[in-house]
């Protein structure tokens, strides 16, 4: 250890020369050198200052850590075998292996600040320690490489959620496009087709006049021819004169009606043409009937079969492969297996029902539980104020105010089976793997408890009306 560093050392350390002051200094370290972890304290200091601090805890003598240091009264430290063994033999005065400091007698100090310093120093830099010390950095390490590879994992997952959303946008936007251009055409074709018919209708309103206008304007020439013939001859009558040829009978022109004319195109035209795009819209809503064939004893099918409701006696209908027999069920009598299809139900006030789309295969004379594997893929209502989805088990929904009115979107290509409430197109629920192969509406008014009157399914209509051009 060199002067310097010794020096420095005993500086920090030195107490006095009182055991009692040199007490509380060996009390006060050994509190903070056993609140601190020797790992954690080897492993935040960097290895030039455990170096230096190694070379500073180093006895000059044997050229290792200090074992039972001790220190003269210059301070320098040592061994307090290696500082007997270096003072052995020698008579009268001693002096110190470093600076040569003579001193009358053999005295020197136990330091045990050094003590207990040089002791941490020697577990922390043992084969133990640092096997220790490697255990855990190579475990930190390995923990740390972990959550890299699952943040990296995150973030190739979350790429690809945002590749997915971008390739699925734009799918999205091309089909509404592709909607709103259907839409956009149809309004552009019965915009052409009328702008057309009002230039024809002009053009023949103005040809009747021209006809007209000609005819007058030829008669008022020879009017006039004949009318100069006979102020010539009224100087000389001898003969009434020859006049050139009879005047052109023209027919009195009728009024042009600009009411009749324009009634047409005054009328409600936004109106006409939204009742004529039934004829184009894809899907238009679907004029569904009940078929009576399917219809459980205890339904009521109304003449026109669009209304169906629950009654308490039983309907004697003709036996039929196809009837409900154990459940309150009715399909309607289309059905659809390829393409886009749209209907709407009204189930009014009624405190229960189920409406939906069912396979044509299903099971009519058991009771089976409606769900998609059973075949029904159905939107429920129970108590009055509790929506399902007939999920297996259900899902329950939050539909906020009650729809009055059910619509029922099919697309068999895409597999997809959605329900809206149908005065605000409001999505309630949809089915992504809906029936394959043939598919119809399915209803159930259910049966009513004795306290409430049933109350009817109905099926609306929006039946394509023919106007005239």
């Amino acid at each position: 250890m060199n002067v310097r560093q010794n020096t420095r050392l005993s500086a920090v350390l030195f107490t006095g020369q009182t055991e009692r002051r040199s007490l509380l200094w060996v009390s006060f370290s050994s509190d903070i050198l056993e609140k601190k972890s020797t790992m954690a304290a080897a492993a935040a200091v960097p290895s030039s200052v455990r170096g230096s601090l190694r070379e500073d805890l180093t006895c000059a003598i044997c050229c290792d850590l200090f074992r039972d240091p001790v220190m003269l009264s210059c301070m320098h430290h040592f061994c307090k075998s290696c500082i007997s063994r270096y003072w052995r033999g020698t008579q009268g005065p001693v002096t110190c292996p470093q600076c040569r400091k003579e001193f009358t007698s053999k005295q020197f100090h136990t330091n045990y600040i050094v003590t207990a310093m040089v002791e941490k120093v020697r577990v922390a830099t043992s084969d133990a320690s640092i096997k220790k010390l490697e255990k855990q950095l190579s475990e930190a390490l390995e923990r740390h490489h972990l959550r890299k590879e699952y943040i990296d994992n995150c973030i190739h997952k979350d790429k690809e959620k945002m590749d997915i959303i971008k390739r699925v946008a734009a799918d999205l936007r091309d089909r509404v496009k592709g909607e709103f251009r259907a839409l956009h055409q149809i309004l552009q074709d019965e915009e052409t087709c009328m702008l057309e018919q009002l230039r024809r209708e002009q053009e023949e309103e103005l040809q009747k006049v021209q006809r007209h206008l000609e005819a007058s304007e030829l008669s008022v020439r020879e009017l006039e021819n004949n009318i100069r013939l006979l102020q010539q001859a009224n100087g000389s009558l001898t003969e009434f004169p020859q006049l050139s040829r009879p005047c052109v009978q023209v027919e009195t022109d009728t009024d042009f009606d600009v009411n009749a004319f324009s009634s047409r195109y005054l009328a409600p035209l936004q109106y006409i043409t939204w009742r004529k795009m039934f004829h184009s819209v894809k899907p238009g809503p679907s004029p569904l009937v009940f078929d009576v064939e399917t219809a459980h004893p205890s339904i009521y099918i109304s003449r026109d079969k669009t209304v169906a409701v629950e009654c308490d006696d039983m309907i004697l209908h003709t036996s039929h492969s196809q009837r409900f027999l154990q459940c309150v069920n009715i399909l309607a009598v289309q059905s659809f297996q390829s393409g886009r299809h749209y209907w709407e139900v009204e189930v009014g006030h009624s405190l229960k029902w189920d409406v939906g789309v069912a396979s044509e295969a299903v099971d009519r004379r058991a009771r089976i539980k409606l769900s998609p594997e059973s075949g029904y893929w159905t939107l429920r209502l129970r108590k009055g104020n509790e929506y399902w989805a007939g999920t297996q088990p259900w899902t329950r929904l939050q539909v906020g105010s009650p729809p009055q009115r059910i619509g029922v979107y099919l697309d068999c290509d895409e597999r997809r089976v959605s329900f809206y409430d149908a005065d605000d197109m409001r999505l309630l629920y949809t089915f992504s793997n809906g029936p394959r192969g043939r598919a119809l509406p399915f209803f159930s008014p259910c049966i009513s408890d004795d306290r409430h009157r049933p109350q009817p399914i109905r099926l609306l209509h929006y039946p394509p009306v023919a106007l005239s051009a």
